[in-house]
């Protein structure tokens, strides 16, 4: 027996559990989250006798007679301060790392109310985020000190919502006080706990799967091989990704599942789990593009080792190249990253009615996952109501199915609730991972700098199943040429299967490798043709009417010159600057079916705002406000926005490809203008009451190779460009990004989706490091690189805009995956004016963050 003080009451544990395990499971103190269990995230943060501490790797009996406190046992007082501050300061996000991020913050505060910046980055450095890159939660900090020092009274909530203007986010207040619900903090009467028995080598044959003494066990309910999965595929558009492994099968990565396995306990999980015995045939595993396309590769799929192909020809470059002043050919290498998300994945699935299956997920369609489960259960996709918690974060890595099928799978056979989860380790093994590419480029152009023409090839390793590799390969293409105007292009790109992870969706989705690639193209020609790189982006920078290199006309809302512009002295004044310019398209465009839809129901007197679009963080309940009140005039306090159900809101697609603002948000737009319509005929909500409106937006565009002059592949672009500032050391200390996202709907959003995606593209640069040899991950949390606030240089923003506007959305253009696109091109550029060395391949070596040059 272990008596403890938390939050001022003394509390018993009757074993010498982890205190986080005691904390959530037995006092369902759900503010501290279990984000690593390796002590590395901070997510589990509590303050002990006045100092942070992390809950997770110590247990119960080292907190004897010592003073516990959580979010949860904060003053009235501490809590209105801090929903305010990190309200008004944007530093809220997804969410999950926030509570831990307040304990720091309170840590710091009890003892100095008058603290510097340096001194809030030593105070959270122990705490990671991955959506923020700590500006905003510095500023929250350094902001409540101010509050609390001087005793400031907390405004009210305005009355007015309007686009292009600072709004606390409607999730703030969960997301501060620890009181949102992700799925891991749900626990049901009667829940059952489930996980996989996953391959022990990345190719191999299984020749039998002994259950027998696994199934023996008393805390076991069940075990399911392939044999009970009605249609044992998934997969987010190919179908191609096995739920298990049967006997006689080959492996294809160290991530597929042969058993699944529950338990009534979940602490008995990995014994169970250890009980089932498997008799392999390691076979040798293809573990690089190159050797797939071999003549002699096994085949990893039936249908061949190229998953996907996509060309792009406009013009004529092999004759713009042949006749052209000055020409560069240099190969790249990008590998593979992680997305770093800090709530690792986890469902919950339970029987619903006679034969359905009710489904708590977070991941970033509800509709993605109804289309799936139902397809591996073969059943009506009306039988399968998929709800959403809040999300921590996903930034493309929660598109495909992880754990979600696998909880519906087992609560589909023994008709019981189901969690599935994986551990951190799980989830940076067998989740998907950014696209690991090998690209060959060659830039042109004339005595004066305009460029001429290109051509590429880009290979890309998809791992061992399809998930988004085809619209990546499409992205990396359509992008490959850069935001300039030249329309001789000769693009072509293979998506490869090998026996690696996966290669799934990222923020970024492809360009962020290829921009890489012409970006340090570019600089070399600005080097020949004796003109410096900004200049030379200047004379090229796409503007409007003009024609991209995937032939789109550029419309009146393009601004990449006026970005170039915003950035030119602070590049020019520093010798070690870096720069790059990057586009990024908003919606999946290319010809496909692109729609976001949106219903208004008058409940009670308020107005629900009913849409699938999934939040990761990006401020989904926001930005459909904002469009909202911009539209009617009517108080925010009077909206509620929904979350996603596949019973109650309608299908809006994916958050990906940065879409929900533009497509989703002009169904808002037009759903509103309904509203309106009835509001200004001097109607009240009161008298709408059960009334609902409906709206939806589709976009038209082309395929990729569509026989027409000017394709339309996207809705829009954003455009950005980036300096990346270090000093004489090779420390990055300061970056500047120029972005035109067109209308930003809120400013802090745009400002924090800004900052967080710089910071992941220095991580992405210089110090991440995702490892896999012979097809094996190796890395942990703690090792991969994830950049903490004390990395974290200084950060500005400037938000610039074109003369015109796209006509969706009051003119708001996506942002969320542009904004790490030229990080990289700009770092590489940086260190070739610091040292003249050209540096082709990431994470970038022999700099200030990694000493060790390339063998």
């Amino acid at each position: 027996m272990f008596t403890l003080n938390i939050n001022g009451s003394d509390v018993t544990a009757t074993s010498d559990k982890p205190l986080l395990t005691f904390l959530r499971d037995d006092l369902r103190i759900t503010s501290a989250k279990d984000g690593c269990s390796e002590g590395a995230c901070g997510t589990c943060t509590i303050l002990v006798d006045g100092k942070a501490v992390k809950a997770c790797v110590q247990k119960v009996s080292k907190f004897v007679g010592k003073r516990i406190v959580t979010v949860e046992g904060l003053s009235a007082r501490e809590k209105a301060v801090y929903e305010q501050c990190f309200g008004e300061a944007g530093a809220v996000q997804c969410g999950f790392c926030i509570p831990g991020m307040i304990i720091s913050a309170k840590a710091l505060l009890d003892d100095n109310l008058k603290p510097s910046r340096a001194d809030v980055k030593k105070a959270i450095n122990g705490n990671l985020c991955r959506c923020t890159g700590y500006k905003k939660i510095e500023d929250a900090i350094l902001l409540a000190a101010d509050y609390f020092r001087e005793d400031i009274a907390i405004p009210a909530l305005p009355d007015q919502l309007n686009v292009a203007k600072k709004f606390k986010r409607f999730d703030a207040a969960e997301k501060v006080h620890g009181t949102g619900t992700f799925v891991d903090d749900i626990e049901l009467p009667g829940m059952i706990y489930a996980k996989t028995v996953r391959s022990k080598y990345p190719r191999a044959r299984i020749n039998k799967i002994d259950i027998s003494k696994a199934a023996a066990h008393p805390d076991c309910v069940k075990i399911l091989l392939a044999a009970d999965v009605p249609y044992n595929k998934v997969g987010h558009i190919k179908p191609d990704w096995d739920v298990m492994i049967a006997e006689g099968g080959i492996t294809r990565y160290v991530g597929d599942s042969l058993a699944l396995v529950a338990t009534y306990h979940k602490e008995m999980l990995e014994e169970v789990c250890r009980l089932v015995e498997v008799d392999y045939t390691e076979l040798e595993p293809v573990t690089c593009p190159t050797d797939a396309l071999r003549a002699d590769a096994p085949l990893i799929h039936a249908d061949g080792n190229v998953m996907s192909r996509a060309g792009l020809q406009r013009g004529n470059a092999d004759e713009a190249i042949k006749n052209s002043k000055y020409v560069v050919t240099r190969k790249y290498k990008t590998p593979f990253q992680e997305h770093g998300f800090m709530e690792p994945e986890c469902a919950i699935a339970m029987p619903e009615g006679e034969d359905g299956i009710f489904l708590y997920s977070g991941g970033q369609s509800v509709y993605d996952e109804q289309r799936e489960i139902a397809l591996m259960l073969q059943i009506p996709a009306q039988k399968v109501h998929c709800q959403t918690q809040l999300v921590g974060g996903g930034f493309g890595g929660k598109e495909d199915m992880s754990v979600q099928h696998l909880a519906a799978l087992m609560a589909w056979h023994t008709k019981k609730p189901v969690k599935v989860k994986f551990s951190r380790q799980e989830s940076l093994d067998y989740h998907v991972k950014r696209h690991a590419m090998e690209m060959e480029f060659t830039t042109a152009c004339d005595e004066n700098g305009y460029l001429t023409g290109m051509k590429a090839v880009i290979i890309a390793d998809t791992g061992a199943y399809a998930s988004l590799g085809g619209p990546v390969l499409h992205r990396a293409c359509t992008h490959a040429a850069g935001p300039y105007n030249y329309q001789n292009v000769d693009i072509y790109g293979m998506s490869v299967y090998t026996n690696n992870v996966v290669g799934g969706a990222f923020r970024g989705f492809g360009v962020t490798q290829s921009c890489f690639a012409t970006e340090n193209n570019i600089n070399l020609l600005a080097e020949l043709a004796g003109i410096s790189p900004w200049e030379i982006r200047y004379r090229n920078a796409i503007r409007p009417g003009q024609v991209l290199p995937n032939g789109q006309i550029a419309d009146e809302s393009v601004a990449m010159a006026e970005c170039l512009e915003a950035v030119k002295e602070v590049y020019e004044s520093n010798p070690y600057a870096g720069i790059a310019i990057g586009f990024k398209n908003s919606g999946t465009g290319m010809g496909k079916k692109d729609i976001g839809r949106c219903i208004l129901s008058i409940e009670e007197g308020k107005v629900h705002i009913r849409t699938s679009a999934a939040c990761m963080g990006q401020g989904i309940a926001t930005m459909c406000a904002t469009v909202l009140c911009e539209t009617t005039g009517l108080n925010p306090a009077l909206l509620v926005h929904e979350r996603a159900d596949t019973v109650r809101t309608p299908n809006s697609g994916t958050s990906t490809a940065s879409r929900q603002t533009v497509v989703t948000g002009e169904a808002v737009r037009r759903v509103s203008e309904e509203l309106k319509v009835e509001l200004d005929k001097g109607l009240t909500l009161s008298d709408l009451e059960g009334r609902e409106f409906y709206g939806e937006y589709s976009v038209k565009s082309d395929p990729l190779g569509a026989i027409k002059d000017n394709p339309i592949s996207h809705v829009s672009y954003s455009y950005g460009a980036q300096v990346v500032i270090l000093n004489e050391d090779g420390k990055v200390e300061k970056v500047v990004a120029a972005y035109d996202v067109g209308t930003p709907v809120n400013i802090q959003s745009v400002e924090g989706q800004i900052e967080g995606g710089v910071i992941m593209g220095l991580g992405y640069a210089m110090t991440e490091d995702f490892k896999v040899e012979g097809g094996y991950p190796k890395t942990k949390l703690g090792t991969l690189g994830l950049m903490r606030a004390k990395d974290a240089p200084e950060l500005e923003t400037i938000l610039v805009q074109g003369k015109g506007k796209i006509p969706q959305t009051y003119g708001a253009k996506g942002c969320g995956e542009l904004c790490l696109i030229p990080t990289a091109p700009a770092c590489s550029h940086a260190y070739y004016r610091l040292d003249g060395k050209l540096r082709t391949q990431l994470p970038l070596q022999d700099t200030y963050y990694k000493k060790t040059k390339n063998k």
